[in-house]
């Protein structure tokens, strides 16, 4: 049990050591980085050319932005809707090249591609852009974001006598959880722990977690949970930590047939969702055009050089039947919603300021930092959160501020302080048995057990589902540009050593890579090309380690041998691979010193997300030397050895 109040002023603090240190880290690459490490690291794009500029229907004035840089599929850039971003040109001389900044504020309105629509303060600013040679646009440090955040916090410590203040001291575990008492429901589509978990959502009074491992149906039992209170509430507020989460969860509501309105832009650009936002669904509304028309005329006035109080006066008319028209618009839109849904940090919208919501969804409440998550708390009378804690935590930036308790999320407390309100779905439906058991064993006590439907699924009969490579066991080695093949086996001992690479010290294990790739081509031709074809199976290659998981990828994509699979195999970090599954899996460790040191590999939250990608089939490759020194994979390796013996 916490001091409700003393707990949350701890976490602010705590918030501003990880505001102070990530305003520090985008001073840094402002000033200090170079501009290939930026666009390398997705932060940049140069150069790029201005496109067509407009209003949109928000009447924010809008240009296009077009990348004509570096294009490479290795570079996965980091812009995406509500971003702040800022402008810079490159001035040239004999002697050396120095940036200059533009001084106005942006924001990020979507991206697709190579293209990305971004707000502008005025036309003026747009001019400004279209004078600057050598043009580029890189991510600038989010000061809403934490004031959102900051401001959340300020509301729930300060609150009294309301319902902000109950929740506060609920979810610290020093007021009782209150529960409704109306009969269980019956949902034969729904295994028996995703039937009691959505039954738990129906009766919460306060709060519910819906805890679901991987390939336990987290989304499913979640979706039916939203549809079943939305027969005894009007309407209900769905956020998640990030755009892509809140895109996931409001394409499988639209699916069930549930009206949802979309606050901020998705993530992936298409129809479908898009026809969701309030933006579109605005500007599509019958009185729209109207509505331009007067913003038009406004615009036109103000251009207008004669200013005298007639002007003003009709300015301020046609302003009054426009807020009027847009008033309308909204609360319309708002009317017709089921489901309204949005970030937690978009929660602080300003269409939202107004609006009061009985029910509070979070998907992925593990990933979010628990001061997002005051932010849609404080527009709700009860919460209920659905994720994973042993899955990918949330980042954090500021070691210090993780070691001291930032990254302990809001769903850990509620589920250390009120476990009453924690309902485990224990039915996976993704993986071969033995590789979701020792997951199960460790991280869920053994509760998360196999549907018959996929206990024994397996690429091909009779094999082992799991196996553990060690280059340092093999008699010979892969052939490489790097390496000469059928290395003898005392210099493998060298061979697979980590390396440290980049500016950021990444680390690399290149023998070990070329032993995924040989394995995987050894893989493929065991499977039969033809059969890997016609079955459609994929293979996900995942490496905890930024750098190792870029030149596996680059391999990938050089070797011939794999032209044909291309299009089947992903290779990504642990994060890349959050919410997604492939047929076989590949992990390649990393590690390999002589003083047993693994570094983040001991985060078993990445590993258990790592494992449990896996369908049919996963191989680990790792040095177990270095890695037995830490219990879980000593576990692990002992645990993988008895099911090969």
């Amino acid at each position: 049990m916490q001091n409700n109040t003393l707990y949350l002023q701890r976490l602010r603090q705590l918030l501003l050591m990880e505001y102070e240190a990530e305003k520090e880290e985008f001073r840094i690459q402002t000033e200090k980085m170079s501009l290939q490490r930026k666009i390398h690291r997705g932060i940049c794009w140069y150069p790029v050319q201005t496109g067509k500029s407009y209003y949109n229907s928000l009447n924010q004035f809008v240009v296009e932005i077009i990348n004509n840089g570096s294009r490479s599929e290795d570079i996965e850039h980091l812009f995406e809707y509500g971003k702040p971003v800022q402008f810079f040109s490159i001035e040239k001389d004999q002697a050396s090249s120095r940036h200059r900044y533009q001084s106005f504020s942006s924001s990020v309105s979507y991206v697709d591609g190579i293209r990305m629509v971004v707000t502008l303060p005025s036309s003026q600013a747009l001019l400004e852009l279209q004078n600057m040679e050598n043009l580029g646009v890189q991510l600038y440090f989010d000061e809403t974001s934490y004031k959102s955040m900051f401001h959340a916090l300020d509301d729930a410590i300060n609150a009294k006598n309301n319902r902000l203040a109950d929740l506060r001291a609920i979810f610290s575990g020093q007021q009782k959880l209150q529960k409704h008492t109306f009969n269980t429901m019956q949902f034969p589509w729904l295994n028996s722990t995703q039937e009691a978990a959505v039954n738990e959502v129906l009766w919460a009074k306060d709060v519910e977690v819906l805890h679901g491992p991987p390939g336990t149906g987290k989304t499913t039992t979640l979706v039916e949970a939203i549809y079943e209170t939305l027969r005894r509430e009007t309407q209900v507020l769905v956020c998640a930590q990030s755009n892509m989460a809140v895109d996931w969860i409001s394409e499988k509501l639209v699916d069930h047939g549930i009206p949802v309105l979309r606050i901020g832009n998705p993530t992936r650009v298409n129809d479908k969702m898009l026809s969701y936002t309030y933006e579109r669904r605005f500007e599509n509304h019958p009185d729209y055009p109207e509505l331009w028309s007067i913003r038009k005329a406004i615009r036109q006035i103000r251009e207008n050089r004669k200013r005298d109080d007639s002007t003003y006066q009709k300015i301020a008319r046609l302003r009054d039947r426009a807020s009027e028209i847009e008033m309308n618009i909204t609360a319309q839109l708002f009317d017709e919603a089921r489901v309204v849904a949005c970030t937690l940090v978009g929660a602080a919208n300003k269409l939202l300021v107004r609006q009061k919501f009985s029910t509070l969804f979070i998907d992925e409440a593990a990933q979010a930092l628990e001061p997002a998550c005051w932010i849609a708390i404080r527009r709700a009378s009860r919460v209920i959160l659905a994720g994973d804690h042993q899955q990918l935590p949330p980042t954090v930036k500021c070691y210090e501020a993780m070691k001291q308790g930032l990254g302990k999320t809001l769903m850990q407390r509620i589920v250390e302080n009120q476990q009453q309100a924690v309902t485990l779905l224990g039915v996976q439906y993704r993986m071969n048995e033995a590789i979701v058991k020792f997951s199960s064993d460790w991280f869920y006590g053994g509760k998360v057990e196999s549907d018959a439907s996929v206990k024994n699924r397996s690429v091909l009969d009779y094999e082992h589902p799991i196996i553990w490579i060690d280059g340092n066991e093999q008699t010979s080695l892969p052939k490489s540009g790097t390496m000469q093949g059928n290395v003898a086996l005392d210099d493998a001992d060298t061979l697979f050593k980590e390396e440290f690479i980049g500016e950021n010290h990444g680390r690399i294990n290149k023998a070990e890579a070329e032993l995924v790739l040989q394995t995987l081509k050894d893989y493929i031709a065991k499977i039969g090309k033809e059969r890997f074809l016609a079955e459609r199976l994929d293979v996900g290659i995942i490496s905890p380690y930024k750098v190792q998981m870029q030149y596996l990828r680059q391999q990938v994509r050089k070797r011939e041998e794999f032209r044909p699979f291309r299009h089947a195999i992903s290779v990504n970090t642990v994060d890349g691979f959050q919410g997604q599954e492939r047929d076989i899996i590949m992990i390649s460790l990393v590690r390999s010193n002589d003083k047993g040191e693994i570094g983040f590999l001991s985060d078993l939250r990445r590993m258990n997300v790592a494992m449990t990608r896996a369908r049919m089939k996963l191989i680990i490759f790792g040095d177990k030397e270095t890695l037995r020194h830490h219990a879980f994979y000593r576990k692990l390796i002992q645990y993988v050895e008895e099911l090969n013996s």
